[in-house]
Formats: C-alpha cells, sequence, structure tokens
C-alpha cells in the first residue's frame, strides 16, 4: 500500500480519515464538539508530520485568526440583534415582509432580503444582522425556521461567493484581468436564479423532512415574547416604525459598501479616503450600528439606560458555545494548510486536462473541501488558474470570476466556521446541517458552475 501511494497522497488520505472520525465522534458517539475538533486537529497536524512542539501553536494561530474577527461580528451583531428584538423592530419587519409577500410566500421574502443585505457584506456579518427576523418570521407564520432560514442563508452565500465586490470575488478579477462591470452583471445572471433554486425550492422540499426540536435556546434571545400574546392586530403595542428599522439594520451595510468604494469617492491616502476605509470595516460599521441602535431602538423606545446594558450582557452567553465552535473550526482550517493538504490538492488537480473553466471551479472546489474557507478557495484557485488560462487564451475571464466562486461555495462541512454557525443557530444535530446547509451549499456550486457553462457556450 505504501509504495501505492506517495507522501502527499498519504496527507489526503489523513484529511479524509480526520473528517470521517470528527462525523463519527459528533454525530454517531456525541462527543462535545469543540473537543472533538481540537482532538482531531491535533491528531491530524501530528499524522502529517507537524513537530510535536509546533502543533498546538499551529492550531491556537488558526482558531486566534478565526475569533479575532468571528467573535467580534458575532458579539456585535448579536447586540444589534437583540435591540431588534426587545424594541418590536424585528417583529415590525417580520409583519411588514409577510404583508407584502403573504404567509406563503415568506421563503421568497427571506431569499430577496438576503439578497440585497448580503450584496456589500461578508456572510457571516449578514447572517447575524438577518437571523433575527428570520426567527420573528417563522415564529409569526408558524413555519419551519429552515423554511425561513434556508433561503435566507441561500441569497447571502451566493453573493458572498459570486459577486464582486466581496474580497474574494475581487482577488479573483484581478487575477483573472476581468472586468468588474461585467463581472457583477454575469453574476447577477446566474446567481438570481441560483439562490432560487439553492434556496426557496431547496427549502420548500427539505423543511418537511427535517424535524428540529421544539425549543431553540438562541431564538429566545430574538424574539420578544410580550409580542406573542396578542391574538387581534389591534391589540399589539406600538412597535418602531418599519423605516427607522431598515434604517438601522442597513447602517452597517451601507457604512461597509462606502468602505469598499473608498478609492473610487477619495484618493487614496486622503484623510476622507482613510476615514471611509475606517468606518466602512465590518467591525466598526457594527459597531457603530449597534451603538446607534441603542437610541433608536433603545431610549427612543423608552428603555432605560440600565434596560439597554441589560441586554447587551445577556444576549451574549447563549454566544460562547457558537463562537468556540467557529474558532475551532478555523483551527482546523490551519492545520490542513500548514499540513501542507492545500499543496497537495494543487499538485493533483494541476495534473487534470480541463477547460480553464472546469479547472477554476475544480481547483476551488478541492481548496474548499480542503480548508473550509470559501475565501482562502476562491483567492488561492484563481491564482493557480489565473496563468493558465492567460496562456491559453481563454476569452472570458468575467466567467472565470464566476466559476472559481461556484468551486469555493461546495460541501462545506465540519472544517468551515459556517457550518457550526449554522447548526447552533438553527438547532441541528451535526447529521441535520449536513443534509440541509451542506446539500444547499453544494446545490450552489453545481447548479452555478452549470449557468456559467451554458454561458460560456452562449457568449
Amino acid at each position: 500500500m505504501e509504495a501505492l501511494l506517495s507522501p502527499g497522497h498519504w496527507l489526503l488520505v489523513y484529511a479524509l480519515i480526520s473528517i470521517i472520525a470528527l462525523i463519527l465522534l459528533i454525530a454517531r458517539y456525541r462527543l462535545n464538539p469543540f473537543i472533538t475538533l481540537t482532538l482531531v486537529s491535533l491528531g491530524l497536524g501530528l499524522m502529517a508530520g507537524i513537530p510535536a512542539k509546533d502543533v498546538v501553536f499551529v492550531y491556537e494561530a488558526g482558531v486566534g485568526k478565526t475569533l479575532g474577527h468571528i467573535a467580534l461580528v458575532v458579539a456585535l451583531g448579536t447586540m444589534l440583534g437583540k435591540m431588534m428584538a426587545e424594541s418590536g423592530g424585528a417583529e415590525q419587519i417580520a409583519r411588514t415582509l409577510i404583508r407584502w409577500f403573504g404567509e406563503k410566500n415568506v421563503h421568497w421574502a427571506m431569499v430577496f432580503v438576503a439578497f440585497l443585505v448580503g450584496l456589500p457584506i461578508f456572510f457571516e456579518v449578514g447572517f447575524v444582522l438577518l437571523i433575527p427576523i428570520a426567527f420573528n418570521v417563522a415564529r409569526r407564520t408558524g413555519t419551519s425556521m429552515l423554511l425561513v432560514g434556508l433561503p435566507m442563508v441561500a441569497g447571502l452565500s451566493v453573493v458572498h461567493g459570486l459577486v464582486p465586490p466581496h474580497p474574494a470575488a475581487m482577488i479573483a478579477v484581478g487575477e483573472y484581468q476581468a472586468n468588474v462591470g461585467r463581472t457583477i452583471f454575469y453574476a447577477l445572471v446566474v446567481g438570481i436564479p441560483t439562490a432560487i433554486i439553492a434556496g426557496p425550492i431547496f427549502a420548500k422540499w427539505i423543511a418537511p423532512r427535517i424535524q428540529l426540536p421544539a425549543v431553540n435556546p438562541l431564538e429566545r434571545e430574538f424574539i420578544n415574547k410580550e409580542q406573542h400574546e396578542f391574538i387581534h392586530a389591534d391589540q399589539q403595542r406600538e412597535l418602531p416604525g418599519f423605516g427607522i428599522t431598515l434604517a438601522t439594520i442597513m447602517l452597517p451595510v451601507v457604512l461597509m459598501l462606502l468602505g469598499g468604494w473608498a478609492n473610487q469617492i477619495a484618493a487614496p491616502g486622503t484623510g476622507l479616503n482613510e476615514f471611509l476605509t475606517f468606518v466602512g470595516n465590518s467591525v466598526v460599521a457594527l459597531l457603530i450600528a449597534t451603538l446607534v441602535s441603542f437610541y433608536t431602538l433603545g431610549l427612543a423606545r423608552g428603555f432605560n439606560r440600565d434596560s439597554i446594558l441589560k441586554f447587551s450582557h445577556e444576549c451574549l452567553a447563549p454566544t460562547a458555545g457558537i463562537t468556540l465552535l467557529v474558532g475551532a473550526g478555523g483551527g482546523l482550517n490551519r492545520i490542513l494548510v500548514e499540513a501542507g493538504i492545500a499543496k497537495e490538492i494543487v499538485t493533483v488537480s494541476a495534473g487534470m486536462e480541463l477547460t480553464p473553466l472546469a479547472m477554476g471551479w475544480l481547483v476551488a472546489a478541492l481548496m474548499r473541501i480542503a480548508t473550509g474557507s470559501a475565501t482562502v478557495a476562491m483567492s488561492t484557485a484563481a491564482g493557480i488558474v489565473a496563468p493558465i488560462a492567460m496562456a491559453a487564451n481563454y476569452p472570458h475571464p468575467e466567467l472565470l470570476v464566476i466559476a472559481t466562486g461556484a468551486g469555493s461555495l461546495i460541501l462545506s462541512h465540519v472544517n468551515d466556521g459556517g457550518f457550526w454557525l449554522i447548526k447552533e443557530y438553527f438547532n441541528m444535530t451535526v447529521t441535520q446541517t449536513l443534509k440541509t446547509w451542506t446539500v444547499l451549499e453544494t446545490i450552489i456550486s453545481l447548479v452555478a458552475f452549470g449557468f456559467v457553462s451554458l454561458l460560456a457556450t452562449l457568449l
């Protein structure tokens, strides 16, 4: 057996064994997911040849890098969500969406909102902004959280992976020397039907087949129970206006959009450019929006400072477990990269005779499966495939960007922080998350690549 496999191939075997072990230990033997991720990550590092004295530091570096961003985003987003819940703002948005789309079409409402909100921001940021609305819509309509939540994450995921100005897509635009405007246009042509298929259509099919627990501990943090004690609409207490609530939740989106356009608005190095870049940072934008919500959804709604302080404290406790899991996923990601598994994937894929379009999708897909990061997968794959595509004089670099982005979304599993975010907020088991979120991401990847390939034949 050893004669048949090179050292690089053994790395792929070790990675596969580790992923299978993770799923079995968590899903079958009910071991704590954080403990399991830590054990398997360290074990994989040792098997793959990382020195024993270094393996813990590599794992810690991955955890720290991931938490450095995610912990702040989750904390601030949760506070903003809590203010929306306690003030009734999330309830107001939920009622407005239900009124506009109708109770039978709430899954269409959620994919529509997520697609718009997600255009300028990272998946995780959009998720924590919209999850309070999803909880409220599901409660108001009496439907499964999956019917509401899956279209939401489908919309966010599609724009995160395919549409500039997301960082990975912008990196790919640069690598392939694509036109940004055309890339956005083609990405929307591909992304809208993809989000519809992977979101509302898939959710409508899978939701009745997955039984979620009756009680979701995190849902309690985002729903003001007093709002659900009324029977008739005329008995409800006054809620904040739809406009002010929407403005509060869209504030970080607008700030991040301005940050992304900073170089177009003002010359690099100028005071205005630096200011826009600063306030456009996702953490700063969420911090500003949270502070604004303390007034618009707090003081202006009659809450005193003690109540606001209480809200901002009590909403953080349920997010501790999620944050640890996402960090542990980042630790496993770092082990996989440092062990050389990503490099081995590049070597294997380079030996295949594929069109540039197919190679962009495949390399990104393999990188995504190995590292768990869509951003890393897309940016790395673009750097690998771009010279090959240019040598072949491939005529549609914009389609290469989208195909690479599609590959970077496939098969989200236990080494992806987003996997654990969805699992915990939706209160699912690992198996249920694999059947819903992992399948949804794979549908996005395959359907988007299919549409891109069709476009390539038509252009």
